[in-house]
């Protein structure tokens, strides 16, 4: 698993549907270069079980992500049909219906290969067939980049496990914490809280308080 923290989160263009209802040719990250922190997070199917779960809780906190002046956008190696068909279904039948930040058709699967969430591998045997192993579907991988273009957290979960929506919005808020003021975060960091300078008074005077 590639770490990609202090890189350049890797581009793309792919189709999406945004606002829960509309098409969108060549959606990239770009558009939000210099203007917009971005929480990308990978999710691994569409008409699945923890997923839906994810994308409502995401929608839930979507204002606060907002306010924060953070994208936040989905990704699966769906296409851009089933994303729509499945925006369609009500919550209560087990459907997204509701969502309306981006979701983007990983289709080729070189997106979630580029992020190094993919699952599965794919090599060709010893008659030349090309031969896959496990689903290529995407891991639960959550990328938080700022608006330099850099990834400056990452969190991947195994299929089964859903993510905590609530820690996404504490790391945005600890990125931006640090970018204003300058101070790190120590462990369980959380908004309103004191920070703290770098330095090994400073940690020493914040470890004494913990007492």
């Amino acid at each position: 698993m590639a770490v990609l923290v202090g890189k350049k989160a890797p581009q793309f263009n792919a189709q999406a549907v945004i606002n829960g209802n509309q098409f969108a040719e060549n959606f990239s990250l770009e558009q939000y270069l210099g203007k917009k922190e971005v929480i990308l997070f990978f999710y691994p199917k569409d008409f699945t079980f923890v997923c839906p779960t994810e994308l409502h809780a995401f929608q839930e906190k979507l204002a606060e992500f907002e306010s924060r002046n953070v994208a936040v956008v989905g990704v699966s190696t769906d296409t851009e049909q089933s994303h729509y068909g499945w925006l369609q279904i009500e919550k209560g039948q087990g459907g997204i219906k509701g969502i309306t930040y981006p979701l983007v058709a990983d289709t080729n699967k070189t997106i979630a290969a580029n992020y190094d969430v993919l699952a599965g591998d794919m090599y060709y045997n010893e008659e030349g067939l090309m031969v896959a192993e496990g689903e290529l579907i995407a891991y639960r991988g959550l990328f938080l980049i700022d608006k330099e273009g850099m990834v400056r957290h990452q969190l991947v979960n195994d299929l089964p496990l859903g993510r905590n929506v609530d820690e996404a919005l504490r790391m945005v808020d600890a990125l931006q914490f640090f970018e204003a003021n300058g101070e790190v975060c120590p462990a369980n960091w959380s908004k309103g809280k004191d920070g703290m300078q770098a330095n090994h008074t400073a940690t020493a005077e914040y470890l004494a308080q913990q007492k």
